[in-house]
């Protein structure tokens, strides 16, 4: 659809940015902290890029000040961040840590008074590693029940001041790269286990959207979705089917589940064939329906395309770039429903990302017409080799151009009808990014750390922070 005149994003907009617990605090085991799993993980040899680690990440734990004053001189409207569990209960569970409930008590009033409105994330991938021990995290039932009292602990503390809430974070991700790729804690490889993991993390997002509704009744509560819209190759028919199977198995075997508490019928039908459907209790789909969220919360980086792959294939895992070496990446494929292609209309990152802003605006309208839900964009950005040059310069023109593609496209998403709560620029500081360190940087603000050398963690400005500053002011008209 094209537009003689475009909508304006509406007022009261949330223009903000976003972090994680992990890739940003540091302070692994400062007061009172329990280890999360990614602390015992990423102390492993061969899971990071040159063995990095969040033991001291950009230290925002003891920085926030500093940040948060970086964020209200550039016009942040919105700050989404994550809540450590282990922070807030050490073991999972048990006894409270009030010097962690603390920390982010400080942290949420710092932002309000600089008008910025907090967005807490419950859950971004940092589980209690006792609870791993214990009982094996998310392969168990309990989980439910602790999760929700952590949940609920956050919604008595902090619910009379924030109001926009995340529950999980990239569920998707997590029970994939966790029991599928075991390229996260706890770096298993068994499909069966792992749909059995989502049906549970399934459980737990219902469990904790319902709490909401009694103690913070007046706000919003949605996941966030790593959201891969896909294309078929071309038009061949055997082709379009394959990106009907990658839709239904990928994205809404989980936004199906958010919005109506069922799961896709042909992707169910998959997983009775192959041995792979979860433990199903009574109860559990009524549970589920219960539960609508009030927005769908997006991670948007990419699109995918995929083309027919046959039965008498293998299944292909693929290899994921985590170097920055552009087109190391191994295309993956499941017998009978599809495998991933590459895109000959679409730029690549060098981390082999598509570079397809068309795609948020494809994946929204899809959402919006589908569930009828507002969104929220949790994430996007581009991860890049940012070189800081003399006179404390980072010319990161390339972010700016990634950025403005993609606001275009939720401007235009707008004027197709779609309603958009707001934009979290991932990230505002550079930060761990997971398994691919220090040099994939994401933000806003540069941070002068590397992988093996913490360094001074000076803040610089990049060109990007003023271009924001200025879409913000402007509330987008001027991108």
């Amino acid at each position: 659809m094209e537009h003689h005149n475009k909508s304006p994003f509406p007022n009261g907009f949330l223009w903000g940015a976003a972090s994680a617990a992990y890739q940003i605090e540091g302070a692994w085991d400062a007061d009172g902290k329990g280890p999360s799993v990614w602390d015992t993980f990423t102390k492993q040899e061969g899971t990071t890029f040159q063995g990095s680690n969040g033991d001291i990440a950009v230290d925002h734990y003891h920085r926030y000040k500093e940040d948060i004053a970086l964020m209200a001189e550039q016009g942040l409207k919105a700050y989404r961040f994550s809540v450590a569990w282990s922070r807030i209960y050490p073991i999972g569970r048990g006894e409270v840590n009030e010097q962690g409930l603390a920390f982010y008590d400080d942290l949420i009033n710092e932002l309000l008074a600089h008008g910025i409105e907090p967005i807490l994330t419950l859950y971004h991938w940092d589980l209690p590693q006792a609870l791993m021990d214990e009982y094996g995290g998310w392969e168990s039932r309990r989980i439910i029940e602790d999760f929700d009292h952590y949940a609920v602990t956050l919604f008595r503390r902090y619910g009379d001041r924030v109001k926009y809430w995340v529950s999980l974070n990239e569920q998707n991700y997590f029970v994939s790269y966790g029991y599928e790729t075991a390229l996260h804690p706890p770096g298993v490889r068994d499909r069966k286990r792992m749909y059995e993991v989502n049906h549970i993390a399934n459980l737990a997002n219902a469990t904790v959207i319902r709490s909401f509704r009694s103690w913070v009744p007046d706000g919003m509560i949605g996941p966030s979705f790593a959201y891969k819209p896909y294309y078929p190759i071309n038009s061949d028919p055997a082709n379009v089917l394959a990106y009907e199977n990658s839709e239904d198995l990928n994205n809404y075997f989980w936004m199906d589940i958010y919005a109506w508490g069922r799961y896709p019928t042909s992707a169910w039908r998959y997983l009775e064939e192959n041995g792979l459907t979860p433990t199903v209790q009574p109860g559990d789909f009524e549970l589920l329906a219960s539960a609508k969220p009030d927005f769908m919360g997006v991670n948007y980086y990419r699109t995918t395309t995929v083309e027919h792959y046959g039965l008498h294939n293998e299944l292909e895992l693929g290899l994921k770039n985590t170097s920055g070496a552009k087109g190391s990446t191994k295309h993956s494929g499941i017998p009978g429903l599809y495998k991933t292609a590459a895109n000959p209309f679409v730029e690549t990152t060098n981390w082999d990302w598509d570079i397809d802003p068309q795609g948020l605006r494809i994946g929204m309208r899809r959402i919006m017409n589908r569930y009828q839900l507002p969104v929220l964009i949790t994430e996007n950005g581009l991860g890049e080799f940012d070189k800081l040059e003399e006179g404390e310069l980072i010319r990161d023109d390339y972010r700016i151009a990634y950025l403005r593609s993609h606001l275009a496209a939720i401007q235009d998403a707008i004027s197709d009808g779609v309603e958009v709560l707001g934009y979290c620029a991932w990230s505002f500081t550079d930060l761990l990014s997971w398994l691919n360190g220090y040099q994939k940087r994401y933000g806003f603000v540069y941070v002068d750390r590397d992988e093996l050398d913490a360094k001074e963690l000076r803040r610089i400005k990049k060109e990007s922070y003023y271009w924001y500053k200025n879409v913000i002011k402007s509330n987008g008209e001027e991108l």
